[in-house]
Parts: structure tokens; C-alpha cells; sequence
């Protein structure tokens, strides 16, 4: 009886395991989501890239990030990293965003392909 709740208890545990993973966001390259922007559109991915420039206005603003395959700009209302700094964004992807009515950046990230960012951590 024992070895048979014990089984059962490994069998459910590995089940949540796999559901789990199967639900975590997509780890993407930037090159695959600038490749074909609609896949990743209004879906959660992750991106992990180095800080290559922000900018940012009481706690919001925005920051690009190279992974070596291409930049792109995320939008945060969490804060920006420093530049240099080493990151994993969670976000959402959108293309045709507009973002003069909420910050001014660049010409390049006004509108455009950008990732409003869930989250991030900074390494």
C-alpha cells in the first residue's frame, strides 16, 4: 500500500512538473522575433540581452537590449536597468505601438516593434 501511494505521489508530482513548464513563457532571440513579429504577438516570451540604452522618466520609460542576434526596446512602468547591465525581460511583443503619448524616446522605438515588459532581472 505504501509503495503504491508512493508511486502515485511521484506520478502526480511529475504531471504538475510537466504542466508547469509546458505554461512558462517562450525563451526567444530577438532575431527569431523580428523574423516574424505576428507569432510572437500579444503572446508572453522572454528575452535575455545586455542594456545597450535607457532612458526614463519617474519610474517609467524604456530600454533597449542587444542579445547578440539584434536590439530591441522594451517599455517598463517598473523602472529601467542600468545600461551594461545583463538581463531576462518577460513581456509581451507589439508591432505598430505607438509610444509618443507615453514617453519621448528615440526616433527608432517612437513606433515600431517593441516588448512591454511583465518583468525583468537584472544580473
Amino acid at each position: 500500500m505504501r509503495l503504491e501511494r508512493l508511486r502515485h505521489f511521484i506520478l502526480l508530482a511529475g504531471a504538475m512538473f510537466a504542466v508547469l513548464v509546458m505554461t512558462g513563457c517562450e525563451h526567444k532571440t530577438i532575431n527569431e522575433i523580428k523574423a516574424d513579429p505576428g507569432r510572437y504577438a500579444n503572446k508572453e516570451i522572454a528575452i535575455t540581452g545586455v542594456v545597450t540604452e535607457s532612458a526614463s522618466i519617474m519610474g517609467r520609460g524604456g530600454y533597449e537590449i542587444d542579445d547578440g542576434t539584434g536590439k530591441l526596446w522594451i517599455i517598463s512602468s517598473r523602472g529601467v536597468p542600468r545600461e551594461g547591465a545583463r538581463v531576462t525581460v518577460k513581456g509581451t511583443i507589439r508591432d505598430g505601438y505607438n509610444l509618443s503619448s507615453l514617453v519621448n524616446l528615440p526616433e527608432q522605438v517612437s513606433s515600431g516593434l517593441v516588448m512591454i515588459e511583465d518583468s525583468h532581472k537584472a544580473r
